[in-house]
């Protein structure tokens, strides 16, 4: 059975065993998670699609590490102008295992 659950304003179709890297959540490491945000619901008796949420599912999951991606460079330069600007940025991730999907 998998899921398509959304979280941090973005969708991920996972089932249990996956690990998926998804935006911060103010959780502590090694805790339990549950998302009931979950869009749809799909099995060997085909899919279960909610308006906007399936009523009564939910992942479980459990929270691996917080951390931060690689940093990324962003560069700002306007010609003729003598302007340029350079900025850095380290996106911050909570790390999941998902441990089941519960319809």
């Amino acid at each position: 059975m998998y899921a398509i659950i959304e979280t941090g304003g973005k969708q991920y179709k996972v089932q249990a065993g996956d690990v998926v890297y998804v935006e911060k959540l103010e959780v502590e490491a090694d805790s339990e998670v549950v998302l009931d945000k979950v869009i749809a619901l799909g099995g060997e008796d085909g899919i279960k699609v909610g308006a906007p949420y399936v009523d009564g599912a939910t992942v479980t999951a459990k929270a691996i590490k917080n951390g931060k991606a690689k940093k990324i460079v962003v560069m700002t330069y306007k010609p003729k102008k003598n302007e340029k600007r350079k900025l850095g940025h380290r996106q911050p991730y909570t790390k999941l295992e998902i441990v089941s999907v519960n319809a």
